[in-house]
């Protein structure tokens, strides 16, 4: 008794405090659900300075002023690893202004300008430079840096509100000795003739003349030698606004301590993310409702419950996001959808059990077959939520991009699933079934009757194992039709495997693929590969090209449909792609490994054996049916493969839970017969989860769009085939291995007084 008002304590504070945030916070929501632009740069060694995390650091501050000075509201700069720089512009849907002044070097340096030539000689004097004119033709031949941009203190992009006509101007303030330092450059250049080159000064940024203003005295006094001094100065050279204030942002920036470089940069129009967060809501809703009624058909009152505890595990999981301060992505948003349907998991392992301790008569009343229903099924409850556990952790520590949100929210979902089934579910169903009404009329709290599936079950009690070889057959043909998929079409790998430019748009007008194939193709791009992806949504995918090139496709495609909108543009360095692909195969075999090391803890080496083969199965036959029909595979495919991969562990380790109980309690018996009987058992409750789980997947592949439906595909696939793979692929390998390699008889327990009987083996009897 103590212990129930414990939990059903424990049970109130979690809601309360989990029902008060839930009404307060706002979790932090990713640029593919708010729109903006992400750029991942990365830092290499310069002549005299390595690139390490230091000098990292020291230039993600100096990106940090300069994105301050550009006024994007509430952008992030992060360091990842130690050379490489995350920049996300919530917002910016035209990245090329941005890389341009965020990725500069931005080496400035102040220059004498010595002549203007028409061709740069093939080896300068020693300390010269030639730069091409910032204004006509030739090149201005310019004396070595007398100054850099070191002591400049700051700069502004202004507008003189007297002088409009001249434009937007740059004006510099000065720091150590750099007044007397570019009054003696002015001063100099002063004593020269007007509207020759030596009057100009020129200003140079990472070695490209941006300005090359003639000295103008201020009233007309200035002397000779005397120059410009002071605390401030200058730069005119008919500047827009934005111009000017783009280049003030780089000199007051400073100069980055080592060169950086973009190697991944993604633009998501705000339409995909406001879409993608409507699609999954609605599918959660209508995911959850057809959950909820076909919970409670199934399992009446305490179906019910368990119903109110879902909604109190979605509750839990948005408080946790919320208090971590994760930042919830697509795909973090797929897997908080997809985690409700999971968690339906742990209450029906209890009600199943709760419903044969009742009904076989091994515990007195509702109420103790429901705690013992909780007592017998949190074996299978902890082993099946630690491989789910293992496989998210995986997607955290070994993937990269937005797939490691997923991660985070499914390790979130794991736990608060338990939480709310072990705690909250058990408070309010063992209230209910302890009430007066419902001890008088038990058919109403659920678990007084088996279901249809387990009573015809039952009823037939059909051979499986006798058939175990055929199952295996199948199980073979099955992998050898999904390898030839692969062997035959191959992989449509993403481009965040393989680098490149991702660009889809909408468009005003439908047009047809061969349409856009066309205009893209005479725009210069003939070997873009150009796919629809909605009504009115064309997809173009190419080779590494800039973003001025990105935007001449969308021009082309522009003219004939009428205008578009920007869905999302994605670039990524080839050489990003590969260690992403490397790391996509590292996660998934650490995946395979770490769970197949935790069964061989848990079971004996038969049983993880049949877990390798219904693994194998799983994954070879969703990857098949993505290779037959040209689907890509990109991160979102790995993160659904890696719940695949978690799912079909927890099954068949449901399952082996269920036969190596029955096995002890009938060690007599052939296995075959222990394991028919034990996959009866167990069968409504696979059934049951995936019918729940389905649900939700099944409203996210037709809601969710191309990139959650591909997601919702691949899970549909697993899911199906895994219910098949841990009852009929597993167990029948189970059963043909213990055929050959027996395990040894379980030792009898010898009570006290028969060993005491014993006589001693060492003396003469």
């Amino acid at each position: 008794m103590k212990s129930s008002l414990v939990r059903a304590l424990f049970a109130f504070l979690v809601l309360a405090a989990s029902t008060y945030v839930v009404l307060t916070a706002k979790p932090e929501l990713g640029l593919d659900l708010r729109g903006g632009t992400q750029i991942v740069l990365e830092a290499s060694d310069s002549p005299t300075v390595k690139a390490n995390k230091e000098t990292t650091d020291k230039s993600l501050e100096v990106l940090r002023r300069r994105i301050d000075a550009l006024g994007v509201s509430e952008p992030s700069v992060s360091r990842q690893g130690e050379k490489r720089i995350i920049v996300e512009l919530p917002g910016v849907q035209d990245p090329r202004e941005a890389a341009k002044v965020i990725g500069k070097t931005a080496q400035l340096t102040f220059h004498e300008v010595l002549d203007i030539v028409e061709t740069k000689p093939a080896k300068p004097a020693a300390g010269e430079v030639y730069l091409p004119s910032d204004n006509g033709p030739g090149f201005l031949r310019l004396a070595k840096p007398a100054m850099t941009g070191e002591k400049i203190s700051g700069a502004d992009g202004l507008l003189d509100p007297q002088q409009v006509a001249q434009g937007w101007f740059v004006q510099m303030n000065f720091k150590d000795d750099g007044g007397k330092i570019w009054a003696n450059i002015t001063g100099k250049a002063a004593c020269e003739p007007v509207n020759t080159p030596k009057r100009q000064v020129a200003i140079v940024l990472d070695n490209e003349v941006i300005s090359a203003p003639q000295v103008d005295p201020s009233g007309g006094s200035q002397l000779c030698n005397i120059g410009i001094g002071g605390g401030t100065s200058t730069i005119t050279g008919s500047f827009t606004e934005e111009e000017a204030k783009d280049l003030a942002a780089l000199i007051e920036g400073g100069s980055l301590p080592v060169p950086v470089k973009v190697i991944d940069q993604r633009v998501v129009g705000p339409s995909l993310g406001k879409d993608a967060i409507q699609a999954s809501a609605l599918a959660g809703l209508i995911g959850v409702a057809l959950t909820a009624l076909f919970i409670t058909v199934v399992y009446r009152l305490v179906g019910l419950m368990a119903v109110f505890g879902l909604i109190a595990y979605a509750g839990l999981s948005y408080s946790a996001l919320t208090l971590m301060g994760a930042t919830l992505t697509l795909p973090g948003l797929a897997g908080f959808v997809l985690a409700i349907g999971m968690a339906v998991d742990a209450n029906v392992l209890v009600f199943e059990r709760a419903r044969e301790d009742y009904i076989g008569g091994r515990t007195d009343g509702l109420r103790r077959s429901l705690r013992s229903g909780f007592d017998n099924a949190l074996s299978a409850i902890a082993d099946s939520n630690v491989t789910t556990l293992l496989a998210a952790g995986l997607l955290f520590f070994l993937a990269a991009g937005p797939v490691r949100g997923f991660g985070v929210t499914l390790s979130i979902g794991v736990i608060a699933s338990m939480l709310s089934a072990l705690v909250i579910t058990r408070v309010l169903a063992e209230f209910v079934v302890s009430r007066k009404f419902i001890l008088d009329r038990p058919a109403v709290s659920g678990i007084a009757g088996h279901g249809r599936v387990r009573t015809w079950l039952e009823e037939k009690k059909p051979p499986l194992m006798k058939h175990s070889r055929r199952w295996l057959v199948i199980t073979a043909i099955a992998i050898i039709v999904s390898v030839a998929g692969v062997g035959i079409r191959g992989l449509n790998l993403g481009i965040e495997f393989t680098g490149g430019r991702l660009l889809e748009v909408s468009t005003a007008q439908q047009i047809s693929p061969d349409q856009a194939r066309v205009a893209v193709a005479e725009a210069g791009y003939p070997n873009a590969i150009i796919q629809s992806s909605g009504t009115d949504d064309i997809t173009v995918r190419t080779g590494t090209i800039s973003d001025d090139e990105a935007e001449k496709i969308r021009g082309a495609i522009s003219e004939i449909g009428g205008g578009t909108t920007l869905i999302r543009n994605e670039s990524i360095g080839p050489s990003l792609g590969s260690e992403l692909r490397d790391k996509a195969l590292i996660a998934l075999g650490v995946a395979l490994l770490a769970q197949l090391a935790y069964l061989a803890i848990r079971f004996r080496w038969t049983y993880g054996a049949g877990a390798v083969l219904a693994l194998l199965q799983n994954v070879a036959v969703v990857v098949g049916v993505f290779a037959w029909t040209g689907k890509p595979v990109d991160g979102i495919f790995l993160a659904a493969m890696l719940t695949i991969i978690g799912y079909t562990v927890n099954d068949s380790v449901v399952v082996f839970d269920r036969i190596r109980e029955t096995r002890n309690a009938r060690s007599t018996e052939n296995l075959g017969p222990v394991v028919d009987t034990a996959i009866i058992n167990v069968l409504p409750r696979t059934i049951n989860t995936g019918i729940s789980t389905l649900f939700i997947l099944t409203a996210l592949l037709f809601l969710g769009g191309d990139s959650l439906g591909d997601f919702a595909l691949a899970l549909l696939l697993g899911i199906l085939v895994g219910t098949y793979s841990s009852n009929l692929t597993a167990a029948p390998l189970l059963v043909e291995l213990e055929k050959r390699y027996p395990a040894p008889p379980p030792r009898p327990k010898v009570k006290q007084r028969d060993r005491d009987a014993e006589p001693d083996r060492g003396a003469v009897v």
